[in-house]
């Protein structure tokens, strides 16, 4: 198995087969379990993150560090080379003489391919423009199966901004994997592109599209919530008018299930009461904690030590 990992780029959840992803579930656990603090020792992570974020570069470098390694890399593109015209591909190429591997958020889709075919240590995408976003949909996968205790059977919605939701894009595609029941609720101007419920189609995975979430609430195991994504809008005025789309009160879970769970993504804005967090179907938290063991796993199969 070592192997099948051992230098291997995560860049799409389509370059994972449902076993490969079992696999890094079956690590992740392994390794909050008994965690491993000393294998990476001597390793360097590249931590590249040419867009914002908190959780994903946060939760890579803490998992790099509980295994034994360290990070260089920057938070911020304005201070690097490429304020001064460096090429992605250049950039990579130097990192990669310092570090062991590299992880990548970048706005512009394809950057973490293009990264990776640019150097010879193993790339994991943190997020390429509107595209995917694999190691969140792992952790996803993760904390539902760790919530209900299973995958196939459950009913499962999704709401929000599922046109530019990258994070939601390869969770789709992890999903058409399992037997689930899928419940899209957008805009009509951010509802799930063609090519992914294509995808759906194709492995018969029974979802549908929704404008409102509030009939849905009682039939569902997981409620997951993701914001509109601002950055990714071209007209502004289309954001404001849908930035208030959603919002979930407190009292529409009054008929839930008692195991429902409710989910999402971070950063929230608009699309919930804060005072859920009081309830017992909150579950976002623990889901950006299992960041931690998802890309701690990640991190030691491609550097061949899990």
């Amino acid at each position: 198995m070592h192997d099948q990992w051992k230098n291997r780029d995560i860049l799409s959840m389509n370059d994972l087969s449902k076993k490969d992803i079992l696999h890094v579930l079956s690590v992740a656990e392994a390794s909050k379990r008994q965690p491993k603090p000393a294998i990476l020792n001597g390793r360097v992570l590249g931590s590249c993150f040419f867009e914002p974020s908190t959780r994903t570069r946060l939760s890579f470098e803490t998992a790099m560090l509980r295994l034994g390694g360290s990070v260089i890399g920057f938070a911020d593109p304005s201070v690097t080379s490429t304020k001064k015209g460096e090429t992605l591909a250049d950039t990579t190429k130097i990192v990669s003489q310092y570090a062991d591997a590299i992880v990548i958020r970048h706005h512009l889709e394809g950057a973490a391919r293009r990264a990776a075919e640019a150097v010879d240590i193993p790339v994991i995408n943190a997020g390429d423009g509107g595209n995917q976003h694999p190691t969140q949909a792992l952790i996803d996968l993760y904390t539902i199966k760790a919530c209900q205790k299973k995958v196939d059977g459950l009913q499962i919605a999704i709401v929000g901004d599922l046109k530019y939701g990258r994070g939601i894009h390869s969770l789709v595609q992890i999903l058409k994997h399992f037997s689930v029941r899928l419940y899209f609720v957008a805009p009509e101007a951010v509802q799930l592109p063609d090519a992914f419920r294509d995808e759906l189609k194709y492995h018969q995975i029974k979802f549908s599209l929704h404008e409102n979430f509030e009939g849905l609430i009682p039939k569902l195991d997981i409620l997951y919530l993701i914001r509109m994504q601002e950055e990714r809008f071209s007209d502004r005025l289309e954001y404001e008018g849908l930035k208030h789309a959603f919002f979930l009160k407190t009292s529409a879970l009054v008929n839930a299930k008692k195991s429902l769970r409710i989910l999402h993504i971070m950063p929230r804005v608009y699309e919930m009461d804060t005072q859920i967090d009081q309830t017992p179907y909150a579950y976002y938290f623990e889901q950006a904690k299992n960041g931690l063991y998802i890309r701690q796993a990640l991190l030691g199969l491609v550097l061949g030590k899990l």
